[in-house]
């Protein structure tokens, strides 16, 4: 069986909010790259927000999506993350129209020191985790109703 090719980009210490990357990432998990760069883009010219559904609390509701925000910070810097994902993924010779986020994960960093009058403050750091693959079509031979066979082609994550 043929291994999979994946195409991966990773950001660690980012100076973004923990909470705020992994609502977009359970967002953006699972969609098509030029969709995701799409909603993105949207955030960060506050067109569109991103749902919040585990930290949520004190979130004002945003139309068709319930409670949501807008954390340009936090999108600017993982849109990055995505766009060097993508020229990963033309180094390997990947298809970019078939390309799909399948792992993407915000994890906390090491909580550094602030100087001066905040010193009792720690910084926020968090490590981004981007991980794009193909989607590959599957060719299935199904029965129509006079028995014979037809080829479909059906599209598997």
């Amino acid at each position: 069986m043929k291994e999979e090719i994946n195409a991966r980009a990773t950001g660690t210490g980012l100076a973004i909010s923990t909470k705020s990357s992994i609502e977009i990432c359970n967002h953006l998990r699972g969609k098509k790259v030029s969709e995701a760069k799409k909603i993105l883009e949207n955030v960060i010219v506050m067109k569109s927000a991103i749902p919040y559904k585990r930290f949520n609390g004190d979130t004002g509701h945003k139309k068709n999506i319930g409670p949501g925000r807008y954390p340009q910070k936090a999108c600017k810097e993982i849109l990055k993350i995505l766009k060097s994902a993508e020229k990963n993924a033309d180094i390997k010779e990947m298809n970019n129209k078939l390309l799909f986020i399948s792992e993407m994960m915000a994890n906390q960093g090491s909580r550094g020191a602030r100087y001066g009058r905040h010193h009792g403050r720690q910084t926020k750091n968090t490590h981004i985790d981007i991980v794009l693959s193909e989607n590959k079509e599957k060719k299935v031979v199904k029965k129509n109703d006079a028995g014979k066979e037809v080829l479909k082609e059906e599209k598997k994550k």
